[in-house]
């Protein structure tokens, strides 16, 4: 397959099927797509459109019924499970509408534990990465604080910066604002917009949000499992982080 260099993502005829026979039901539809480098892309659509399928299938969290998902010059489709775990701890970092902060550790544990996990690194090596990403989204002061103490947008941000803190190719965000007040969900989209911006990741976001998608580099509209939009727009301006 033949793919530019500045391509980081691309799905070829990507469908997904649940059930077998009459009573099978298609969720995606031959969705064929690229995405670049450093773009900030919003996946939108009525619920049940298979927006949040789709980014599942591109982060490897589940396997396509035909079709091809490339990452990196990789095919998800042809790693056993265990390598795709391993492509995705590496490689990808996930934010969810729900943070699932561990209560009992500070944000800076949190952040770590993954890394840690992985082995990749010593404990100091994942603290300063910890650290690192924790001041990127201007939790500087908040390092030792449980999330308990923190309000919900400063949750999700420490949520984002254990996503960040491995320095992935690809953030995948599923209604990353949806459970936030306006004040903190533009914080939200914000420190998106900065990451794609400055060229530190690409990132695919589904959501609900009209004002946010508009806002974002380009917009994937998906109706009954099918792309009916795909529209590129002048994209997010990265301003100060709230």
């Amino acid at each position: 397959m033949d793919r530019s260099d500045d391509v980081l993502v691309e799905t070829r005829n990507l469908t997904r099927a649940l059930g077998d026979g009459a009573a099978q039901q298609t969720i995606l539809h031959d969705i064929s797509l690229s995405f670049d480098r450093g773009q900030f892309v919003a996946l939108t659509g009525a619920s049940g459109s298979g927006k949040s399928t789709l980014l599942y299938l591109l982060g490897a969290l589940d396997r396509q019924s035909g079709g091809e998902v490339w990452i990196e010059g990789v095919e998800m489709g042809a790693l056993d499970d265990d390598d795709r775990a391993a492509f995705r701890n590496e490689r990808l970092g996930f934010v969810f509408q729900f943070h699932f902060l561990l209560p009992e550790f500070s944000a800076l544990e949190n952040v770590i534990i993954p890394m840690m996990r992985r082995g990749n690194w010593s404990r100091s090596e994942a603290e300063d990465r910890g650290y690192e990403a924790l001041r990127m989204l201007d939790l500087h002061e908040l390092y030792f604080r449980k999330p308990g103490q923190l309000s919900g947008g400063q949750q999700q941000r420490v949520s984002i910066a254990r996503a960040v803190a491995n320095e992935p190719s690809l953030i995948l965000a599923d209604e990353p604002t949806g459970n936030l007040d306006s004040k903190n969900a533009e914080g939200v989209f914000q420190v998106f917009a900065n990451l794609a911006s400055e060229g530190r990741c690409t990132v695919v976001m589904v959501t609900h949000d009209a004002d946010f998608a508009r806002r974002a580099n380009r917009q994937v509209r998906l109706k009954d499992g099918r792309v009916i939009e795909d529209s590129t727009q002048h994209g997010p301006t990265s301003v100060g982080r709230a």
